[in-house]
């Protein structure tokens, strides 16, 4: 299959960098960064953590590594934390909450991936009842994966936020697609920094870098950080070439997200006109989940797919997942929107 007539709609990770990118990265200033002297590592942690008004900022190699850090950073082995029942780090992440810190998950239901603050109190275990687990952290996730690409609003992370400030919860956002969240409605990322513990936010999605998040927090937290980052395996050299590339993302291509968001919207609209569609999720950056009618054999409309180079996610039960990103071109689009009307149920 040839990558250059493949629409590949898989996920925002199928991105290559772009021509800036690749200068940004070849002409990266670089350093061993175990000893803390990669100059573009350093800048890059230090302009995300001012830019969410954090104090300081770790450079990991994935959100998945990211994520898990945090969990290590705030909970003990035989504790449990609170999430959705959808959430990335429960799902997607090898089962590493059980098996890099040795706690349990409490998963709540909610509206496409997201928590309510009033979900919060039930699902805290009494501290004093040692016959449970104690609950010592909430995970949310912004936007949501499973949620479609759903985006919480601010006064609902704060509402959460004085729960968990109410039962001494300590508070982490997996912000994997963050980014098309401050995009989408707009919010001021200096207004999560002093919301969270501890927040992630990937490069290698929408921002289109090769690899790496970033893990912000207070100074102390993420000291601690450096350890359990080391214990993970997370120790990079000269990873400044990587670092630029992410920089270079987010003072390049972070705006131009708006123009994925639109184009998930196109398909989804779309979408919602066709006969074997039976359901399409709302749709506000750059994921579209829609759900085909259960006549429509799924093995067909995935040989048609194939048939005309697209590829796409199928989620199971007649679930399917398309992702915008900043490879996925005008032409493209036009392409995949014809595609979209020529399938047919007969």
């Amino acid at each position: 299959m040839d990558d250059l007539d493949t629409i590949d709609l898989r996920s925002d990770t199928v991105t290559k960098p772009t021509a800036g990118m690749m200068e940004a990265m070849l002409s990266a200033d670089v350093g061993d960064d175990v000893y803390h002297e990669d100059p573009t590592v350093n800048a890059l942690q230090d302009f995300v953590a001012d830019f969410f008004g954090a104090e300081q900022g770790l450079y990991f190699p994935t959100g998945s590594m990211a994520n898990q850090a945090a969990i290590k950073l705030h909970t003990q082995p035989g504790e449990q934390l609170i999430a959705h029942e959808w959430s990335h780090v429960y799902n997607y992440e090898g089962g590493g909450v059980s098996f890099n810190s040795g706690v349990s998950c409490k998963l709540l239901s909610g509206d496409r991936g997201m928590l309510k603050a009033d979900q919060i109190a039930a699902a805290v275990n009494p501290p004093d009842f040692y016959h449970s687990p104690l609950t010592t952290l909430v995970c949310v996730e912004n936007t949501t994966n499973k949620g479609g690409g759903a985006c919480y609003a601010l006064e609902d992370l704060r509402a959460i936020g004085a729960e968990c400030h109410n039962y001494g919860l300590k508070y982490h956002l997996d912000g994997a697609r963050l980014w098309n969240a401050l995009v989408s409605q707009n919010q001021n990322p200096k207004e999560y920094g002093g919301l969270f513990d501890t927040i992630s936010v990937c490069l290698s999605k929408g921002l289109g870098a090769p690899m790496g998040t970033v893990l912000v927090g207070k100074s102390q937290v993420i000291q601690r950080a450096m350890r359990v980052r080391k214990v993970l395996g997370g120790g990079m050299r000269q990873v400044g070439y990587m670092a630029a590339a992410g920089l270079y993302g987010i003072q390049h291509q972070l705006e131009r997200l708006s123009k994925d968001h639109i184009k998930a919207q196109d398909l989804a609209k779309t979408l919602a006109t066709l006969d074997y569609v039976q359901k399409v999720e709302p749709t506000q950056t750059n994921i579209v989940i829609f759900y085909l009618k259960p006549e429509v054999a799924q093995e067909r409309f995935l040989e048609f797919l194939d048939q005309n180079k697209v590829r796409i996610s199928a989620m199971g039960q007649g679930k399917w997942r398309m992702v915008t990103h900043l490879d996925y071109t005008g032409q493209q689009h036009q392409r995949m929107l014809s595609l979209l009307k020529n399938f047919s149920i007969a």
